[in-house]
Parts: C-alpha cells; sequence; structure tokens
C-alpha cells in the first residue's frame, strides 16, 4: 500500500470529474485544455492550449516546472501548430518539456527530459531521466529510450501495461488534500463570541424586598450657577 502524500487543499482546485490541478500552474488558454479526469498538474506546471488543442488521459501526472507545448512546423507563409495528445496512465515526471504530437497511453518519462515537437511515443514505453528526444522521433511499444540524443536501450515486459496502471491508480489515490488547520495563535477563544448569560437588572424589586438604590448620576455631582432674578420688563 503507498504511503499517503498529504497536500494543502487551498492549493489545488478539484473538478467534479476528479481533475486536481495546482492554483501555483500555468494553463494558457483553458478552452483548448481537455483533462478527461483523475488528471494531477503539479504546481509550476506550464500548459500551452493557447497555441493548439492539448488532449491529458485520465490517471496521469504532470510533475512540477514542466512544459506541455503543442508541436510546431515551419512552411513558407509562416507557423502552423498541432494538437498535442497524451493517453490514459501516463506519469510525466518534474522539470520537462513535452512538444509531442502524441505520446500513448501507459508512458513513463523520467524527470528533466526534454521530448523534442513532433515525436510519437507509442503504448508502453519509458524515456529515461534526461534523455533529449530529437524531433519526429518515434518511440516503439514496449521499449526504453534513453541518452542525448536519446537511443533504444531495451525492452520492457509484457506485464508492463498492467504494472503501470497500477502505479498510475496508486498514486492519485494516495493523495490526499487536507484544510490546512489554523494557528493555535489565530484561534478565537471559547466563549468569546458568546455574551455572558447573567441577567440584567432592572432597577425594579420584587415585592417585599427592599429597593436598592439607583446608582448616582456622574452630572448631580456638577452645581449649577444661581443666576439673578430677571425682573419682567413693564
Amino acid at each position: 500500500e503507498p504511503t499517503p502524500v498529504v497536500l494543502t487543499k487551498e492549493d489545488y482546485i478539484e473538478t467534479i470529474s476528479g481533475n486536481r490541478v495546482s492554483k501555483k500552474s500555468v494553463l494558457c488558454g483553458s478552452q483548448n485544455i481537455r483533462l478527461t479526469g483523475k488528471t494531477m498538474i503539479k504546481p509550476g506546471t506550464v500548459i500551452r492550449g493557447d497555441l493548439a488543442n492539448i488532449n491529458v488521459g485520465k490517471w496521469s501526472l504532470v510533475g512540477e516546472n514542466t512544459v506541455l507545448r503543442p508541436p510546431y512546423k515551419r512552411f513558407k507563409t509562416g507557423i502552423a501548430f498541432f494538437p498535442l495528445t497524451i493517453g490514459d496512465c501516463v506519469m510525466i515526471e518534474d522539470d520537462c518539456v513535452i512538444s509531442a504530437a502524441a505520446i500513448g497511453s501507459y508512458v513513463h518519462i523520467g524527470k528533466g527530459s526534454i521530448v523534442g515537437r513532433r515525436s510519437v511515443l507509442k503504448d508502453c514505453c519509458v524515456i529515461l531521466p534526461g534523455s533529449v528526444l530529437a524531433p519526429d522521433t518515434v518511440v516503439p511499444p514496449f521499449s526504453v529510450f534513453g541518452g542525448a540524443p536519446a537511443r533504444f536501450v531495451s525492452e520492457l515486459p509484457e506485464s508492463f501495461q498492467e504494472m503501470q496502471k497500477q502505479n498510475s491508480l496508486s498514486y492519485y489515490d494516495s493523495i490526499q488534500l487536507k484544510a490546512l488547520a489554523t494557528p493555535a495563535h489565530l484561534s478565537i477563544p471559547a466563549g468569546i463570541l458568546t455574551p455572558p448569560s447573567t441577567p440584567k437588572s432592572t432597577g425594579l424589586s420584587a415585592p417585599g424586598t427592599p429597593a436598592s438604590p439607583l446608582p448616582s448620576s456622574p452630572l448631580s455631582a456638577i452645581s449649577t450657577p444661581s443666576r439673578d432674578p430677571i425682573s419682567p420688563i413693564k
């Protein structure tokens, strides 16, 4: 069972479909960004939906300070950007730059990797940390690429798909968003908002009880200066 990871609830926005997006991430052109559900967007992530459509599948993770940027191609008339599609159960670690045309499902991209523009990563593949994948590279299924420039390193077992799926689901379930506790020195002492339940004195006494003297007014101590009588005018 994975170790629970506690995050501050106030730092994230959680949607109805279970997406958890950090408030410290930057989503440009949010109308062109589609998170299918159960996707985790970490702080510092930049998603450039203002350039083209970006679709991210379920149970995927985009690590801290990672940039998702749609691929582009130069023409004589200018530059054209193309959509970026990411499949399900994809884990992209911190400090990556992704400009691929398509990333399949059950893919793991290591920390600090650069995926060149218009690259295609098939299902069930791994990019080792610190790799630099050249533009227009196609990574076959069940293969491991690494290095700068990244090249084929080894093959993955057939069970990798189930392993990657389990890792993605376990990581999402291990995240716990909890509200920030109020510090003790900022908490309101008990009873400060509740007035005391002491009955107010009305100055009236019960029958047969001598009345308590009313408090003297402070104005009674001030003497009024005497004035000479004014004789009427005849």
